[in-house]
């Protein structure tokens, strides 16, 4: 079936979270909730979206429209852009016309923290600015559509609600490359920007190296469409559990058990028997968001990702990428790269995994309540919890080995590679992808060097030392059998990464009314391992130009959006 108009998309509804859920008791009938306050119980608030002004469209992604059998005219069409900009008042039936946040808690890399609310109780901390607009069952999966920037909603702290164009462009983009890229995430939808509605936020002077904002400049508001299996986090399970813990209403454990059953009803349902008792699933559960997340950071440290802000708000129960908030992908090889300047080393690249055990910790935590006193099963969760590491460093060393196209992991050429990598400057993305050529000699593998150590006689020696030993270990006894490693490489090493001064010029056209650029890049940036244009490569396959190091707003921003 093909969705041609509103009214096809209307008929593959289905609100599973809204009808099999608790919506707040004090939440307003009309959904006219916009203003801060606090939240004591239920799972989410009934509230209406706010359309931002004279909505146009940007850009949608055509390769999720064809997987979810969007028309691509759909994007284009008056009441499309109307939902999907934020007017719900002429949706047709059974399209519902309020829309629903979220509240969750906040942990940051393990500890929990109460003060971020405006309460200072944590029942005022959720989605500020970020509504669900729609359930669907498309094609025989569920899909959750989420409007970033969809306006105030009770969590919003006295912020506007709304997200700039700048911030929406960063996100579209990046969540169709991680796809592109083979790595779970939340989707793209589409893209509208209002001709008229501008706020203020603080960002950077022009060629400024400082950390911090210096200016408030006025920006067009716009709306991007995200899209997943659900936006269940773990901050949400731990805002239930807390609740739980605490005894804080006489249904929070209630509350609890509730949110962990539609948990696993929407994302564990293929791994997980639905028949089995409460506590089996939960065990089953933590189990199995084990694997997700492990397999996930993985795959972040094999493109070079770094999250920046991985607290347990931003980490997607469903084991997935979400909230591409200060994100980054690296260009000089830093195992503390931070693109985030409040993000500090606990959230940098090489730290990942450690952050990803602690937001793990916090879900273990949080699920424990709905094992009662039964210490077996208690054990087996901890025991489960403490082999986190054990199965992330697993999950590590199969993906260095990929990356290196070995066989099997070793540490010691692995160790050399890193000190190497560091004392040149390398170009990460680069070195990999001209590694995965299966080079004679260096030559190549100097395209990927920073600086001047091209010209380093002793560094040239000691790489050269490194590509001998690492070829002496890898299979290749023949053009085919050296063809096919390249290949094998290749699939796991892109060639495009989404880097920010890619993203840079692309947003500031966009400002100007330019879309051109933004659609070139996301083309490019939908193909990251493929060998594409001699122009492509010679714009998009390059070292970062030395002027653009420590600029603020390229190489390190903050969190406005």
């Amino acid at each position: 079936m093909t969705v041609n108009t509103l009214d096809d998309l209307a008929q593959l509804s289905d609100y599973s979270l809204m009808d099999t859920l608790k919506p707040d008791p004090d939440a307003t009938q009309d959904g006219r909730d916009h203003s801060p306050r606090e939240v004591f119980s239920g799972h989410y608030v009934p509230v209406n979206p706010t359309p931002i002004e004279s909505p146009i469209y940007i850009t949608h992604s055509k390769t999720f429209f064809r997987e979810l059998g969007f028309a691509d005219t759909l994007a284009t069409s008056k009441e499309f852009i109307q939902m999907f900009s934020g007017d719900t008042s002429q949706l047709p039936n059974p399209l519902r016309r309020t829309s629903w946040a979220t509240g969750y808690a906040l942990s940051i890399y393990g500890t929990e923290y109460y003060d971020q609310c405006p309460f200072k109780t944590g029942n005022g901390y959720g989605d500020g600015r970020a509504m669900s607009i729609l359930e669907a069952v498309i094609n025989g999966k569920r899909w959750e559509m989420q409007l970033k920037g969809g306006g105030r909603t009770p969590y919003c702290r006295g912020a506007d609600g709304r997200a700039v164009l700048r911030s929406s462009v960063r996100e579209f983009l990046a969540q169709e490359h991680m796809h592109a890229l083979g790595i779970p995430t939340s989707r793209s939808l589409s893209l509208y920007v209002s001709q008229t509605e501008k706020v203020r936020r603080p960002w950077f002077r022009n060629d400024s190296f400082s950390r911090d904002p210096e200016v408030m400049i006025e920006e067009a508001v716009a709306i991007t469409t995200r899209v997943a299996p659900s936006f269940l986090r773990v901050g949400q399970l731990e805002l239930f559990a807390r609740r739980a813990r605490k005894n804080e209403h006489p249904k929070a454990m209630e509350e609890l058990e509730m949110i962990v059953l539609h948990l696993i009803e929407r994302e564990y349902s293929d791994e997980i028997d639905l028949s089995l008792t409460l506590q089996e699933k939960v065990l089953l559960l933590a189990h199995a968001f084990r694997s997700r997340l492990t397999s996930l950071v993985a795959n972040w440290i094999r493109v070079g990702y770094c999250q920046g802000n991985f607290n347990g708000d931003n980490c997607a129960a469903g084991g997935y990428t979400l909230d591409f908030g200060p994100f980054g992908f690296m260009d000089k090889f830093d195992p503390k790269y931070q693109p985030w300047t409040g993000g500090g080393v606990h959230f940098s690249f090489l730290n990942q995994p450690q952050a990803a055990e602690r937001n793990f910790t916090m879900f273990c935590k949080s699920l424990e309540p709905l094992l009662g006193s039964d210490a077996k099963q208690i054990e087996q969760l901890h025991d489960i919890l403490n082999d986190f590491s054990n199965v992330m460093q697993f999950k590590m060393i199969q993906m260095w080995a990929s990356k290196l196209g070995l066989e099997t992991f070793n540490a010691s050429l692995f160790n050399e590679l890193v000190v190497l990598m560091i004392e040149t400057s390398v170009d990460y993305t680069i070195f990999f992808r001209e590694l995965s050529n299966v080079p004679d000699d260096i030559g190549v593998l100097a395209k990927s060097f920073y600086g001047d150590a091209v010209y380093d006689k002793k560094i040239l020696k000691s790489w050269s030392e490194w590509l001998e030993k690492w070829k002496a270990l890898i299979n290749v006894t023949s053009p085919a059998s050296r063809e096919k490693l390249s290949k094998e490489m290749k699939q796991v090493n892109p060639k495009y990464t989404l880097r920010e001064w890619f993203l840079v010029p692309v947003y500031k056209e966009a400002q100007k009314g330019n879309y051109v650029p933004l659609k070139e890049l996301q083309e490019i940036m939908n193909n990251p391992y493929a060998e594409q244009s001699s122009e492509t490569e010679e714009k998009y396959y390059r070292e970062k130009p030395s002027e653009f190091f420590e600029i603020a707003g390229i190489s390190h921003i903050t969190c406005s959006s």
